[in-house]
This record gives C-alpha cells, sequence and structure tokens, in this order.
C-alpha cells in the first residue's frame, strides 16, 4: 500500500528550525561580543529571542508527534539515550567549576614576589563565609522534597495511573522549586563577599550561580510537563518528556548535595562565617 510505514521508526520531515536555531545562535554569540564591546546589547536579545522561539517551536513539534504516536518504543529508546548524553555534558560542564574550587582550595595562592608564590589561606584573608548549617540547609532539604515530589508524581503516573497525583506532585514539586530560587536569591543579597575581586568568590558565584540557573530550567520543564498533563498527554506508556523532566530534576538535585558538601561545609571549615 502506497505511503505505508512497515517499520518503528520515525521518519521526520524537513524542519526549519535546525537553520533558525543556529542562525540565532550565531547572532546571540556576535551580539554578546558587540555588547561585551560597548555596542548595546539589542543584537544579543534579537538572537536570544531568535533562540527561544526555535526551542519553543521545535519541542512542539515533538510533542505533536508524541501525541501523534509517532514515538514507538524504539524511538523512545533513542530519546532516553539522548537526554542521558545530555546529562553527560552537563556533569561534565559542573565538573569544571568543581575542579577550580578544588583547586584553589588545595593549593591557595597568596601573593607573588618575583618568581616566589607565597602560599596562601583558603577562603582567601577577610571572606566572611555562609553558615552552612542555617540557609544553605534549608535549601537543601527543600530540594530534595521537590526531588521527592517529582518522584511521587512520576510513580502515581506510570505505575498507579492517577493522574490527580501526578498534578498535585508535580505541582509540589514547583513550588519547592520556585522556593528554593527565592532563598538563593535572598542568600545572594546577604552575601558577605563579592564576584570579583577574589577567587573565592567568583568559584562560589559560578558554581552556585549555574546551578540556580539549572534550577530555573528544571522548574520550567515541571511546570510545562504539568500543562500537558492538564491537556491530557502522557499515559504510563508514553510519558518520555515527563521522565526527562524527572531525571533532570534529580540531577539538579545530585548537583546540589555535592556543591552543599564541597562548598558550603568542606570549603568554609575553619574561615570566618558571617554574622558571627
Amino acid at each position: 500500500m502506497a505511503g505505508h510505514k512497515n517499520h518503528d521508526y520515525h521518519i521526520l520531515p524537513p524542519s526549519i528550525w535546525p537553520f533558525v536555531g543556529a542562525l540565532g545562535g550565531i547572532t546571540m554569540l556576535g551580539g554578546s561580543v558587540l555588547w561585551f564591546h560597548d555596542h548595546g546589547p539589542w543584537i544579543a536579545l534579537i538572537g536570544l529571542v531568535m533562540v527561544l522561539y526555535t526551542m519553543w517551536s521545535w519541542w512542539a513539534d515533538v510533542i505533536g508527534e508524541g501525541e501523534a504516536g509517532e514515538h514507538t518504543p524504539i524511538i523512545q529508546v533513542g530519546l532516553r539515550y539522548g537526554m542521558v548524553l545530555f546529562i553527560i555534558s552537563e556533569v561534565m560542564f559542573f565538573s569544571a567549576w568543581f575542579w577550580t574550587f578544588f583547586k584553589h582550595a588545595l593549593y591557595p595562592m597568596g601573593e607573588i614576589e618575583g618568581i616566589v608564590v607565597h602560599p596562601g589561606s583558603w577562603p582567601p584573608a577577610g571572606i566572611e563565609v555562609f553558615d552552612p548549617w542555617h540557609l544553605p540547609l534549608i535549601n537543601t532539604l527543600i530540594l530534595l522534597c521537590s526531588g521527592c515530589a517529582a518522584t511521587w508524581a512520576h510513580h502515581a503516573l506510570v505505575h498507579e495511573d492517577d493522574r490527580e497525583q501526578v498534578k498535585y506532585g508535580l505541582w509540589l514539586a514547583i513550588v519547592l522549586g520556585v522556593l528554593f530560587t527565592t532563598f538563593q536569591a535572598v542568600e545572594y543579597a546577604e552575601a558577605a563577599f563579592g564576584f570579583s575581586g577574589n577567587i573565592y568568590g567568583a568559584s562560589f558565584f559560578m558554581a552556585t550561580g549555574f546551578h540556580g540557573f539549572h534550577v530555573i530550567i528544571g522548574t520550567i520543564f515541571l511546570a510545562v510537563c504539568l500543562g500537558r498533563v492538564y491537556a491530557g498527554h502522557f499515559t504510563s506508556t508514553q510519558h518520555v518528556g515527563f521522565e526527562a523532566a524527572a531525571w533532570y530534576w534529580h540531577f539538579v538535585d545530585v548537583v546540589w548535595l555535592f556543591l552543599f558538601a564541597a562548598i558550603y561545609i568542606w570549603g568554609s571549615a575553619g574561615a570566618t562565617v558571617a554574622g558571627h
């Protein structure tokens, strides 16, 4: 029969989104360079809008393909592998920030006289660090509870097919994610050190700041899944998008645990605590 598909693979139709995404990316990059040279942010913002529009439209196409039944078991395996590879790339990304923090913590540099480098201290002298057992600990518990709520929603969908519990779990995960971001902003506002002028502040804000950015992305990811649940999407066998969001959220949880243990606890041991 003409046009009949006798395989489990999805043959994609021609799409403009790879081209638009690439064009938006190079526009954003070039605009950022111009912005850094005092030519204004407008070209970079145009590129950002192009990238965001591409993401919205391309992922909308993927959602439509899934709802049309194109995501067969074989396609789902490929999508899961893609998400795993993406998370691995994120692990490498955060490894760089942990690397620089450990390097400077284990081998702190002090003043340089000629070719002689005098050993320094970590954190550098004059830095007052956060007390890890106050707001950072609260934020840790909030993010872990949010991960548990996402797991509750996933279990309710896959094992119980209870869509109401899925909604409750996702709502709770999202609210806790927003609360985490709010407390992180409060913590930044109360920081006794800045981003520039010292390697401790630069390492701290880059590591925790990028994690906070990922929390915002993950919260949006979960919110999209919640909207799809209300729209009647996802079943116990067709839920790759939801599964990807849950994996990403758990990755964010794990990274925070390493940040809390390495930067807040170990990295501030013996230092002056702000407010004490």
